[in-house]
Order: C-alpha cells, then sequence, then structure tokens
C-alpha cells in the first residue's frame, strides 16, 4: 500500500477525490488513456470507499454480482450471486493493484478545500496534508460517504455506546445488552438479523415500514465460476441478461399500475413470513412501493419475530443518558444504540468546501437542490467533474454502470479540451438549465414524488436531486461525447484574458 506522505508536487493535471469505484475506475480508465499526471485523494488509510467504511454484521450488495463490478474488470470468482462487503472490497484491491494506480493515492489527505483560481485557470486545494494546484478536479466521493444522524433532542447525553452503522464498532460486545436500533433501511434490514441472536433485547425503532422483497441470493457454484474463468464471453452475457432484466424494473417506478400489481410480491412475503396480525400491521407500508428504496431480504421480517425483538413505531421525541423515550411517552432503558439512518445524500459535505468562480461555495449555489448537467459538470465551476453526481443515483439497478458512462464523459471532455487547446471547460448556464427542466418533466409523475413518502430521494426542498428517473441506457447514451456545443471553452486562463485586454488598452 502507498504510504500517506506530504504531497511533493505543487500542480497536477487532474486530482480526483476519492477511491470508491468512482474515484477508482476514474484513474483505472486515465491510466489506460496514457494519463499519467493525475493524483487520488483520500482520506482514509484505505481504498474502497462505501465498501471499506461499511464493515457491519451481514453487510452485502443489493444488486448483482456480475454487475456490480467493472465491465473491463469481470470477476468470475464472486462466492454468490449478491456479493458480501469484504468480497467487493477484495475486488476493489485488486483493480488499484492490477491496473497500477495505487502509486497515485495520497492516503490520510482530506479535502478541506477547493477554490476556482480564475487568473490561472486551475483549482487551488487545500487538504489535511498540504496544498495542491490541479488543472481538473473530479469529485468522486459519492453520496454514501457520510454517514447522517437524526436530529433528536439529547443525542449527545447518552452515557452509554452509541455509533451509526456506517462506523461499527467491532471491539464493542453486543451479547446479552439492551439494543435500540433507530432506522429500519437498507443497512438495519441487513445487521439487525446478524445481532438479533446475540442481545437480550432489541428495540427496532421504525419511521416508516419499508417495501421488503425475497432476496434471491444463493452461492455460485464451482461449475459456474470454472465456466467465468475459462470462457469469459460467458460471464459477460450474464451480465448483458441481468442488466437488461433490471431495467424492466423502471416500470414500476414510471407506471403507478404496474408498480400496485407487483406490490402483491412483498406482501405475500411479508404474509409468509409474520404470522402476528398486530406486528404485521406495523410492517406494512403505507404508501406506493419504490416511492424508498426497496429491500432484498429474507432474514429480516423473521428476526422481527423473535421473543427478544419489539418494533416501535412511535416517533422517538427524546434521548436520555440511559435510555430512549418515545412519542407516547414509554421508556425504553438501553445500553447501546445503533444508528441505521443512511448518509447525506442530497446534501453532500464536500459542497461546502468547493468554491466557484464567482466565489460562493457549491452549496450556497444549490441551496439545498443539487443540480448539473448530466449530472457531472456545474455552471460557473470550470473543468470540475462529478462522478456519481446530482440525479445520477439509481433505485433499481448498478450505480457502476452510470458511473462507467460518466467516466467515459470525462475521458472524452480532457481529450477534447487537450485536441482544442482549451485550458478550460464550462457548461453553459443555459444548456444546465434547459437539461434540468427535463428531468424535472421526466420526473413528474413518477412513484417517487407522488408515493406518498419522505425518502433521502428527495431533497429539503421536495426537489428529486438524487435520481436518473428512467431507463439508465439513455444516460449512457447522452453521455457517450462529449458535447462541446454545451459549454464555453477557454483557450487561456480567464486572467490571462483579462491581462491581455488591459495591455491593448493601455496602448
Amino acid at each position: 500500500m502507498t504510504q500517506d506522505r506530504p504531497l511533493t508536487r505543487e500542480r497536477v493535471r487532474v486530482a480526483i477525490v476519492g477511491t470508491g469505484f468512482a474515484g477508482l475506475g476514474m484513474a483505472i480508465r486515465l491510466r489506460q488513456q496514457g494519463e499519467e499526471d493525475f493524483v487520488v485523494l483520500e482520506r482514509a488509510g484505505d481504498i474502497g470507499g462505501t465498501w471499506r467504511d461499511n464493515t457491519y454484521p451481514g453487510c452485502r450488495c443489493d444488486v448483482p454480482s456480475h454487475l456490480y463490478s467493472f465491465s473491463f474488470a469481470p470477476n468470475p470468482n464472486w462466492s454468490s450471486t449478491f456479493s458480501p462487503q469484504s468480497e467487493i472490497l477484495d475486488y476493489l484491491r485488486d483493480c488499484a493493484e492490477r491496473f497500477a494506480v495505487m502509486q497515485h493515492v495520497r492516503f490520510n489527505t482530506e479535502v478541506e478545500g477547493a477554490a476556482w483560481d480564475d487568473d490561472d485557470g486551475v483549482w487551488r486545494i487545500e487538504t489535511s496534508n498540504g496544498p495542491i494546484s490541479a488543472n481538473f478536479l473530479v469529485a468522486a466521493q459519492g453520496p454514501l460517504s457520510e454517514p447522517s444522524l437524526p436530529e433528536v433532542p439529547g443525542i449527545d447525553s447518552f452515557e452509554g455506546t452509541a455509533f451509526h452503522s456506517a462506523r461499527w464498532d467491532h471491539g464493542h460486545d453486543l451479547t446479552g445488552e439492551r439494543v435500540a436500533v433507530i432506522g429500519t433501511g437498507a443497512s438495519a434490514i441487513q445487521f439487525v438479523p446478524e445481532i438479533q441472536p446475540k442481545v437480550g433485547k432489541l428495540h427496532v425503532f421504525q419511521r416508516t415500514a419499508p417495501w421488503v422483497i425475497p432476496h434471491r441470493n444463493r452461492p455460485l457454484k464451482t461449475w459456474e465460476r470454472r465456466l467465468y474463468r475459462l470462457f469469459p464471453p460467458a460471464q459477460l452475457a450474464m451480465r448483458a441478461a441481468i442488466y437488461w432484466a433490471r431495467e424492466l424494473f423502471v416500470l414500476q417506478f414510471r407506471h403507478r399500475a404496474v408498480g400496485k400489481l407487483l406490490e402483491r410480491i412483498p406482501l405475500t412475503h411479508l404474509r409468509r413470513q409474520v404470522k402476528d396480525p398486530e406486528l404485521r400491521g406495523k410492517l406494512t407500508p403505507g404508501y406506493a412501493m419504490g416511492c424508498k428504496r426497496i429491500l432484498p431480504t429474507d432474514e429480516w421480517y423473521p428476526a422481527l419475530t423473535k421473543p427478544n425483538v419489539e418494533v416501535v413505531t412511535e416517533g422517538i421525541t427524546e434521548i436520555r443518558p440511559r435510555s430512549v423515550v418515545a412519542a407516547d411517552g414509554s421508556e425504553r432503558e438501553v445500553d447501546t444504540i445503533i444508528f441505521g439512518t443512511g448518509f447525506r445524500v442530497t446534501d453532500v459535505p464536500i459542497a461546502d468546501r468547493i468554491t466557484g468562480r464567482d466565489g460562493r461555495t457549491l452549496a450556497e449555489v444549490w441551496a439545498g437542490s443539487m443540480s448539473a448537467y448530466k449530472g457531472t459538470t456545474v455552471a460557473g465551476y470550470p473543468n470540475l467533474f462529478f462522478l456519481v453526481g446530482p440525479n445520477t443515483g439509481l433505485g433499481h439497478t448498478s450505480i457502476v454502470f452510470m458511473i462507467e458512462s460518466q467516466i467515459a464523459y470525462v475521458l472524452d471532455a480532457l481529450a477534447t479540451a487537450r485536441r482544442r487547446g482549451a485550458r478550460t471547460l464550462e457548461v453553459r448556464d443555459d444548456a444546465q438549465s434547459a437539461y434540468n427542466a427535463e428531468l424535472d418533466r421526466m420526473t413528474g409523475h413518477t412513484v417517487w414524488v407522488t408515493g406518498g413518502c419522505t425518502s433521502y430521494y428527495i431533497d429539503r426542498n421536495g426537489h428529486n436531486s438524487a435520481l436518473w428517473p428512467t431507463f439508465t441506457w439513455p444516460f449512457r447514451r447522452r453521455l457517450r461525447e462529449f458535447d462541446a456545443a454545451a459549454y464555453t471553452l477557454g483557450s487561456r486562463a480567464p486572467g490571462e484574458a483579462r491581462e491581455r485586454e488591459r495591455a491593448a488598452a493601455a496602448v
């Protein structure tokens, strides 16, 4: 592993933030294009992004393994159809080593701020390990990088052990303890069945019942793995089949009749696994399926039926030094609180740290509603590219597909800049506005805004700033080539142009 060290180079052509699928994919593809003048800034001491940070018991991807991987690096050795966290992390480490990008990574180097220098036409990046300048900045930190904690009075007063699922305390023994789990989303449905047999009492605080479908995970057979190793086209064919099958899931998000029909599957799943009518009533969603993330699991409901588990549907009004108080006034003494409350998806913290041409941060410009052109570039922020940016999230298939689409777009943008001698690339405001107006029209009748729920897909202003609202193949088609006509290309740094103008006026 590359050791963390002070940044010895003052300037690089490309600086990448993050070493998850997006950051590593960008780094690998840059090297494959012959680009070596780049650095990858990683705040932690290892690569992997969300798959490094989320080590809670039972952590597993809910997208099939063959699809949740780089198209240029298929893995014939997955142990099961849906990969566990440790295998995904190993896969990313293998890719980083195999494609020789580790020497470009600077560990323990957090981006504390990045400001556009209009005079020199570069990004001035302040990091915890020293300053660096870059012609182009690629923000690849992803939306699942900063845990979100609920705003509950007294949360800091708790005297027991408390941690977020993305910061799992493996040194803490839960055996026999009274444990409160706050949140019933994608993480909780995986770790609750794992800890339930160990704890003394488990209080699961549920704000909204999730839609839960049967999980089709199974071990991959020895002959399957052997076939994929000996005949890689077979795995590519399986990947393609999975991709197109999952594209059909979009229909339930865009057509209420389809979604209503498919709701029979999770409701039957619930009836079969939960016999108690009172508990089943608590676990029955009161909104349209797909409005919130659909969760695949066969273990969640059985865990909740165990004698040592209580599902609490009243909201939490207060956390005290040794207890949690619900809205009905009931108080439950607990030893440990585990927050399964997700991440800051629509208010990504890096937006507070990136300052554009006019001196405003992205957070100030967005004002609670992220927006970008093709999820990748933002007007007023030259030479800045997002991977997994606004409106690139998905509710049905692999985010790696979107990441690779964006990487191809960024690569073509960099090639265009080099070919045309452009120092700066900046999307026009009218192009960005038109693009987002189209996304709003596409989102208007989807279940995410009409399904009667509150989700992390929708930001504080009631706007869908997270999800791509339709099939993913049109997104790839849109990003197949860099559309220079939507951009202003500067042949020299803006400051140089002004100096030339002043010099000419003086003559």
